[in-house]
């Protein structure tokens, strides 16, 4: 008997039953659909972490970090190190520059800043960088462009987030108070901004609450004569809503230079916030970063090159290492939810074997037909197992559509991962999962069948024709 005849056969015995193979192909769609869909979102947590590695400055680039300059508001999550001695200083990222395999040493200077404009009052994250470390961040604007290099005004790159730090003055209600975004164009509009924060709320009376006593054109109040307020413009805004959180959320960017010369001059005598200072209370005489971004030349030097850091005396963060140990996580989360959806599919399975076996009681008859008739028990088992190949198949290729469905429909509802805090869709099916999940769901029809199969070999023919 020849392919084509076993195949006309298989199919012909489906359509004999059409209720029955439906209900059999039915649990192979839920049991599919459950173990794509359980793993899908594993890969969108996976995925989620990958855009904000690179959004980092990729699985190539090192932070460096020093001794502690002072308080900035800044913390660093990174691993239990003992605290180095040394200042990531102009000195360090010449040292840092010359490590082999390191394309590029640049620093990164991190302070809290606060906002006003008309009505509103906010605070960020403002991250000085020199404009070849900020290129090599990726930062996607959706309007604008990287600040001008040593301008003399501040430009400054808004992170999609920032709107939702804002405020009214007065009721210090915001966005997650009201729902409601403030009347700001983030683009165009100008603002008044302090860096002097200790001397802004002195000027207040020591006002735990951020701009109250400040006039409504976010002029200066009453005896605050001596904290300057910056008038700013946006050179570029982030690109995304404010409902989308991305690895740029909170930041201000600004260019590292232009930053270092105001603060300098505004507080000429006195200590930068975030900068160390003598045993007297006296600035220190060299400025200090917040740390410093290292780019290695490959991906396979970076361990050498952090190792090597190390050994200087620094502190070392790699996005390769934060990235490993968050992938032993997803694995093991993707193992559970895919081991939720394979219950499903064993399920199915069960039916796929009483499928079969209802069959081959009812067409025992027939079977022994076709021995008399000389055909192979070889054949014999290839009818039965393309049958349950073709109900694996069938339920496969429906499954993968229904897993769609139901992944764009968690995408929409969790507005593409923004209801998690998560940067992109929590919901992601790639090619590879479509077709390993089609060729599993063959496979546990064909080993479901197996057994029925087997059953159906040894059926004695005389006895089979003899059956009623």
């Amino acid at each position: 008997m020849s392919w084509m005849d076993l195949l006309r056969m298989s199919v012909s015995n489906l359509k004999r039953r059409k209720l029955r193979t439906f209900l059999t192909v039915l649990g192979v769609i839920i049991g599919t659909a459950s173990i794509v869909v359980m793993i899908s979102l594993g890969l969108g947590l996976q995925e989620s972490l990958y855009r904000e590695v690179e959004m980092s400055g990729g699985l190539t680039s090192v932070k460096v970090t020093g001794m502690a300059a002072g308080d900035s508001m800044i913390y660093y999550s990174g691993e239990s190190e003992e605290e180095s001695q040394k200042y990531i200083n102009d000195q360090a990222i010449k040292e840092l520059s010359r490590v082999e395999h390191v394309s590029m040493a640049s620093p990164a200077y991190e302070m809290w800043v606060l906002m006003l404009k008309g009505k509103y009052e906010g605070s960020g994250q403002l991250i000085g960088m020199p404009p070849d470390a900020l290129k090599a961040r990726n930062i996607p604007l959706a309007q604008g462009e990287l600040p001008a290099v040593n301008s003399g005004n501040l430009e400054l790159v808004f992170g999609n987030g920032i709107a939702t730090m804002f405020s009214e003055k007065g009721t210090g209600k915001g966005y997650y108070e009201t729902g409601e975004l403030p009347d700001i164009d983030f683009a165009h509009d100008s603002f008044f901004l302090i860096l002097d924060q200790d001397g802004y709320y002195n000027s207040m009376g020591n006002s735990p609450a951020l701009g109250m006593g400040a006039d409504e054109s976010g002029g200066q109040p009453a005896g605050s004569g001596k904290v300057q307020k910056h008038v700013v413009r946006a050179s570029g805004v982030v690109e995304g809503s404010p409902d989308e959180y991305t690895a740029n959320y909170y930041n201000i960017y600004c260019d590292l230079d232009t930053l270092k010369q105001i603060l300098k001059k505004e507080f000429a005598g006195r200590v930068i916030p975030g900068q160390p200072s003598t045993k007297s209370g006296k600035p220190y005489k060299e400025f200090c970063y917040s740390y410093a971004q290292v780019n290695v030349d490959e991906i396979d030097n970076v361990e050498k090159v952090a190792a090597a850091i190390r050994e200087m005396g620094y502190n070392v963060e790699t996005n390769v290492e934060y990235l490993n140990s968050m992938k032993s996580q997803f694995a093991i989360v993707q193992a559970v939810l895919g081991g939720i959806g394979a219950v499903s599919l064993l399920v199915a399975a069960i039916g796929i074997a009483n499928t079969m076996m209802m069959s081959i009681y009812e067409r025992t008859k027939e079977i022994g037909v076709i021995k008399v008739l000389g055909c192979s028990l070889k054949n014999i088992k290839q009818m039965f197992l393309l049958e349950a190949a073709f109900i694996g198949l069938i339920g496969g290729m429906a499954g993968n559509i229904l897993s769609f469905l139901m992944s764009a429909a968690i995408n929409f509802i969790t507005g593409h991962g923004a209801a998690m805090g998560f940067d992109g869709d929590i919901s992601y099916i790639p090619l590879w999962l479509v077709l390993l999940s089609m060729g599993f769901a063959m496979l546990v029809g064909v080993v479901a069948g197996y057994f029925p199969a087997l059953r159906a070999m040894k059926l004695s023919p005389l006895a089979a024709i003899r059956n009623e």
